[in-house]
Protein backbone atom coordinates (compact mmCIF):
# COMPACT_ATOMS: atom_id res chain seq x y z
CA UNK A 1 0.00 0.00 0.00
CA UNK A 2 1.75 3.20 -0.68
CA UNK A 3 0.68 6.68 0.40
CA UNK A 4 -0.83 9.56 -1.77
CA UNK A 5 2.21 12.48 -2.21
CA UNK A 6 1.96 15.45 -0.28
CA UNK A 7 0.53 18.54 -1.72
CA UNK A 8 2.79 21.40 -2.06
CA UNK A 9 2.64 24.92 -2.35
CA UNK A 10 4.91 27.64 -3.35
CA UNK A 11 5.06 30.31 -0.26
CA UNK A 12 6.40 34.04 -1.71
CA UNK A 13 9.62 35.29 0.52
CA UNK A 14 10.85 38.52 1.53
CA UNK A 15 13.18 40.40 0.02
CA UNK A 16 15.79 40.17 3.17
CA UNK A 17 15.28 36.33 3.34
CA UNK A 18 15.66 36.10 -0.30
CA UNK A 19 18.87 37.90 -0.39
CA UNK A 20 19.97 35.73 3.05
CA UNK A 21 19.49 32.06 0.86
CA UNK A 22 21.28 34.01 -1.83
CA UNK A 23 24.59 34.70 0.40
CA UNK A 24 23.97 30.83 1.77
CA UNK A 25 24.40 29.47 -2.06
CA UNK A 26 27.02 29.45 -4.36
CA UNK A 27 25.89 28.04 -7.51
CA UNK A 28 23.28 29.47 -10.08
CA UNK A 29 22.53 30.30 -13.63
CA UNK A 30 22.93 33.33 -15.88
CA UNK A 31 20.16 33.67 -18.28
CA UNK A 32 20.21 36.27 -20.76
CA UNK A 33 19.04 36.91 -24.34
CA UNK A 34 21.60 36.77 -27.09
CA UNK A 35 20.26 36.63 -30.95
CA UNK A 36 16.36 36.45 -29.84
CA UNK A 37 17.66 32.98 -27.75
CA UNK A 38 17.69 32.72 -24.24
CA UNK A 39 20.93 31.08 -23.03
CA UNK A 40 21.61 29.74 -19.70
CA UNK A 41 25.15 29.37 -18.74
CA UNK A 42 26.02 28.08 -15.10
CA UNK A 43 27.81 30.47 -12.45
CA UNK A 44 29.28 30.62 -8.98
CA UNK A 45 28.37 33.60 -7.09
CA UNK A 46 29.30 35.90 -4.07
CA UNK A 47 27.35 38.72 -2.91
CA UNK A 48 29.93 41.45 -1.72
CA UNK A 49 28.85 45.15 -0.86
CA UNK A 50 25.33 45.22 -2.35
CA UNK A 51 26.39 43.46 -5.71
CA UNK A 52 26.29 40.11 -6.74
CA UNK A 53 29.51 38.93 -8.23
CA UNK A 54 28.88 36.02 -10.92
CA UNK A 55 31.74 34.14 -12.52
CA UNK A 56 30.80 32.50 -15.79
CA UNK A 57 31.84 30.64 -18.84
CA UNK A 58 30.47 33.40 -20.84
CA UNK A 59 32.19 35.85 -23.57
CA UNK A 60 31.95 38.72 -21.95
CA UNK A 61 31.07 40.85 -25.38
CA UNK A 62 27.75 38.14 -25.64
CA UNK A 63 26.49 39.43 -21.84
CA UNK A 64 23.96 42.14 -22.71
CA UNK A 65 23.49 45.34 -20.12
CA UNK A 66 21.24 43.47 -17.76
CA UNK A 67 20.61 39.71 -17.07
CA UNK A 68 19.01 37.54 -14.84
CA UNK A 69 20.42 35.09 -12.05
CA UNK A 70 18.85 32.14 -10.69
CA UNK A 71 19.40 30.02 -7.65
CA UNK A 72 17.74 27.22 -6.44
CA UNK A 73 18.28 24.12 -3.84
CA UNK A 74 14.80 21.47 -3.82
CA UNK A 75 15.06 18.78 -2.09
CA UNK A 76 12.61 16.13 -3.92
CA UNK A 77 12.59 13.55 -1.25
CA UNK A 78 11.22 16.42 1.42
CA UNK A 79 9.28 18.49 -1.19
CA UNK A 80 10.63 20.85 0.32
CA UNK A 81 13.60 23.74 -0.94
CA UNK A 82 13.56 27.48 -2.04
CA UNK A 83 14.25 29.76 -5.33
CA UNK A 84 15.35 33.15 -6.04
CA UNK A 85 15.86 34.86 -8.70
CA UNK A 86 17.91 38.57 -9.17
CA UNK A 87 17.67 41.00 -11.83
CA UNK A 88 19.29 44.10 -12.83
CA UNK A 89 22.02 45.58 -15.07
CA UNK A 90 25.20 43.84 -15.46
CA UNK A 91 28.77 44.90 -15.90
CA UNK A 92 31.76 43.31 -16.77
CA UNK A 93 34.85 43.04 -13.91
CA UNK A 94 37.80 44.32 -16.01
CA UNK A 95 39.99 45.88 -13.27
CA UNK A 96 42.97 43.15 -13.23
CA UNK A 97 43.10 43.13 -9.38
CA UNK A 98 39.74 42.84 -8.38
CA UNK A 99 40.01 40.12 -11.56
CA UNK A 100 42.24 38.19 -9.99
CA UNK A 101 40.66 38.59 -6.77
CA UNK A 102 37.38 37.02 -7.77
CA UNK A 103 38.85 34.03 -10.18
CA UNK A 104 40.95 32.98 -6.74
CA UNK A 105 38.11 33.35 -4.82
CA UNK A 106 35.16 31.76 -6.84
CA UNK A 107 35.99 28.53 -8.71
CA UNK A 108 35.44 27.59 -12.41
CA UNK A 109 35.13 25.79 -15.08
CA UNK A 110 37.38 27.17 -17.98
CA UNK A 111 40.15 29.49 -18.29
CA UNK A 112 40.18 32.04 -21.52
CA UNK A 113 37.77 34.28 -23.29
CA UNK A 114 34.72 32.37 -22.05
CA UNK A 115 35.52 32.93 -18.35
CA UNK A 116 33.50 36.08 -17.49
CA UNK A 117 33.76 37.93 -14.17
CA UNK A 118 30.05 40.16 -14.10
CA UNK A 119 28.76 42.35 -11.14
CA UNK A 120 24.87 42.21 -11.13
CA UNK A 121 23.68 44.77 -9.70
CA UNK A 122 20.22 44.21 -8.41
CA UNK A 123 17.13 45.97 -9.38
CA UNK A 124 14.13 42.52 -8.49
CA UNK A 125 14.96 40.04 -6.37
CA UNK A 126 12.46 37.66 -5.82
CA UNK A 127 12.47 34.46 -4.07
CA UNK A 128 10.21 31.36 -3.03
CA UNK A 129 10.07 28.33 -0.76
CA UNK A 130 8.49 24.85 -1.69
CA UNK A 131 6.47 24.05 1.62
CA UNK A 132 4.15 21.24 2.32
CA UNK A 133 -0.11 22.30 2.19
CA UNK A 134 -1.31 22.95 5.39
CA UNK A 135 -4.26 19.93 5.79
Amino acid sequence: MSTPPASLRMVEVSGAEALWLLEGSSLGRLVYTQRDQTVVRPGRHTWEFGRLVVRTPAPAAAVPAAATYHVDEIRAVGGTGWTVTVAGPVDVITDPDEATHYRRTLTGWTHGPHDTLLRLHPKTVSGFRLARAEA
